[in-house]
């Protein structure tokens, strides 16, 4: 049967932080290096890379990643959630201005990582802290606050919610994730948040398979991103598996990524905005949707056994088979013990997303048929 829009919603949300706690664990870490850690692939939750030593161990110190625990990619996404249920509109870079920096910063909330209710300000990446510098302290122009910022997954990892209040609409889902975008990212970063969303938007389509949401995107994006898109795709094309994708899949991800091999170690080039590069994020998670045919383990699990950003990873190709498959497509005692692990009701923001898309859809169409009367007028008065 068809996902009902309802369903979608909920899997797609469901699938993104299932697959962002799934990925926490071994963010930052080679394929080989997880290999080894954990004496095979990731196959499912895992404890913290360091075990009990995880509160000082560095990097990573003082976050208690895994068990079950979500990131700051889903805090982010529950946060632009809680302003869409403000606003019951479409959003702009003037509601991430008047919105979503209060919410990061005067409204507390259960953070799993940090074990304690605390502001998502005190979580949240440098990069998503901009916001805040900018935004709040320093009174830029919400359109253009994101020039300067480094250029990353930071705005794309959170923009599943647009995609869905846009659902079956990928160029509305693409229009409204690059104006909320402007305010956090420029250049490639922004634009990977408005393919994002257009491919989250493009799977809620009835029909949709991996490779319509994969065809969307191509449709919209630009420049690097699309180059970056393309390739990965045509390599991915190629496996069924992503034990024989990982490898080839960062080989074709490569020249379009400013970061470089060593992960945690970036280059002087790294985060600078280019017409010529793309985050990794993105295409390795669609490129994961196309190995795993939709299959939410398998895809997710490629993202997460990837490596180097894959809770990013992971996160956006969970939304992404989510919102094809619905909620009977994320493994229920995966997303059970993440809510659980996390202390978080994860429906909860599904329902509430749900309601006010189908308010946003009630909006449009009146505007829409405004216009069109409008229209209507304006050319049968010319005839006469």
């Amino acid at each position: 049967m068809t996902p009902t829009l309802d369903d979608r919603i909920t899997g797609s949300l469901l699938g993104a932080a299932v697959g962002d706690a799934l990925g926490g664990p071994v963010e930052g870490y080679t394929p080989e290096q997880i290999l080894e850690r954990h004496g095979g692939r990731v196959t499912g939750i895992v404890g913290p890379w360091n075990g009990d030593a995880w509160r000082t161990a560095r990097p990573i110190a003082p976050y208690h990643k895994g068990d079950g625990h979500v990131t700051d990619d889903t805090l982010m996404t529950h946060a632009l959630i809680r302003v869409y249920e403000k606003v019951r509109d479409h959003l702009d870079a003037y509601a991430v201005a008047d919105h979503l920096v209060p919410e990061l910063i005067g409204a507390p909330v259960w953070i799993p990582e940090l074990e304690a209710e605390a502001l998502p300000l005190q979580r949240i990446f440098l990069a998503e802290k901009w916001l805040v510098a900018r935004l709040h302290y320093g009174h830029v122009d919400p359109r253009e606050a994101g020039s300067g910022n480094i250029v990353n997954c930071g705005a794309a990892m959170y923009m599943a919610p647009v995609g869905l209040i846009n659902a079956a609409h990928p160029e509305a889902a693409y229009a409204e994730a690059l104006d909320i975008a402007a305010p956090h990212q420029s250049s490639y970063g922004r634009e990977a948040a408005g393919v994002f969303a257009a491919a989250v938007a493009a799977a809620c389509a009835p029909g949709a398979t991996p490779e319509s949401v994969v065809s969307a995107a191509l449709s919209l994006a630009k420049d690097g991103t699309r180059a970056a898109i393309e390739a990965v795709g045509e390599v991915a094309s190629g496996h069924t598996d992503f034990e024989t994708a990982v490898v080839p899949l960062r080989q074709a991800v490569a020249p379009f990524d400013t970061v470089g091999t060593d992960y945690r170690a970036p280059s002087l080039g790294a985060r600078r905005p280019s017409r010529l590069h793309a985050i990794e994020e993105l295409p390795i998670a669609l490129g994961m949707l196309l190995v795993g045919r939709g299959d939410y383990r398998r895809t997710v699990l490629g993202a997460v056994n990837y490596g180097r950003d894959c809770d990013s990873i992971a996160t956006m190709a969970g939304a992404v088979v989510g919102a094809l498959g619905g909620e009977s497509a994320i493994p229920s005692a995966w997303a059970k013990q993440v809510a659980e692990a996390s202390r978080l009701d994860l429906h909860a923001p599904a329902r509430a997303l749900t309601e006010v898309a189908r308010e946003v859809f009630a909006r449009d169409t009146a505007r829409r048929r405004a216009h069109e009367s409008a229209y209507a007028t304006l050319t049968s008065a010319a005839v006469r």
